[in-house]
């Protein structure tokens, strides 16, 4: 599963570029918007609010855009959009699985950015069930590496609060839960003085396949495609990627 993780916990070095195109920022807000409609406004009654304001922050978004989003979400100021969620499946070059999550207030125009993206890249938009099982829906919280951090401080930290396991990612570790564990888990690093990158509820694949350099760069490309999508919060695939290849395909 190395190589999918270091995939997903490279995006943040991407925040640079995003940002500029203003697409880092925007699904960051929407979250934030969403997270305060269902859960309400206040982040210490509302943990997905909470963990959405401060994977804002550690992006840079300011909090001028953080606060207006929480008041449009929360009802308290106008202008808030009817976003649905909506889960995509479909395969990418060499058999490679994807879920392709979307935050959106105009389905037909989600669908046709996720469909124009697959087709034009090697992929396929697959039925509703042909992918999904091969996923599994955990907590997942990415702690960046220190000079005095080990492996078993993290460990040591969340075991009790209910981790499954920690993982060595290489620039940082990364602590797997089931999700209504994800909290306490959270709670925990915080309480042992753990700076942690982002604790969120993903799907990690309970299979993958390797690829080579040529299908990694195939499957990056129809990523980066998918991803230019202002619908598309996530998306995750089952791919393996030995470090040497990650490293080839930069």
């Amino acid at each position: 599963m190395s190589g999918h993780s270091k995939w997903a916990t490279t995006k943040h070095k991407k925040a640079v570029i995003d940002a500029r195109r203003g697409k880092l920022f925007a699904r960051l807000i929407k979250n934030i918007e969403v997270a305060a409609r269902v859960g309400g406004g206040d982040p210490a009654g509302n943990p997905t609010l909470y963990d959405a304001i401060q994977k804002a922050k550690k992006n840079s978004v300011p909090n001028d855009n953080i606060e207006r989003a929480i008041r449009r979400g929360s009802g308290q100021e106008a202008g808030g959009a009817d976003y649905q969620t909506i889960m995509y499946e479909g395969y990418g070059p060499n058999g490679v699985a994807m879920l392709i999550e979307c935050l959106t207030d105009n389905r037909n125009r989600a669908a046709t950015d996720v469909r124009t993206a697959l087709t034009r890249n090697g992929g396929s938009l697959a039925e509703a069930g042909s992918v999904s099982y091969l996923f599994s829906r955990k907590g997942v919280v990415i702690v960046p590496k220190t000079d005095t951090l080990t492996e078993d401080d993290v460990l040591m930290a969340v075991l009790d609060a209910g981790a499954e396991e920690v993982n060595d990612l290489g620039e940082s570790f990364e602590v797997i839960t089931e999700p209504n564990q994800l909290v306490p888990v959270r709670t925990a690093l915080q309480q042992a003085g753990i700076d942690y990158e982002s604790a969120e509820v993903s799907f990690v694949p309970s299979v993958t396949v390797p690829l080579d350099e040529e299908g990694a760069r195939k499957i990056f490309k129809l990523i980066d495609a998918i991803e230019d999508s202002d619908d598309v919060q996530n998306v995750y695939a089952n791919f393996d990627v030995p470090d040497e290849i990650m490293e080839a395909v930069g």
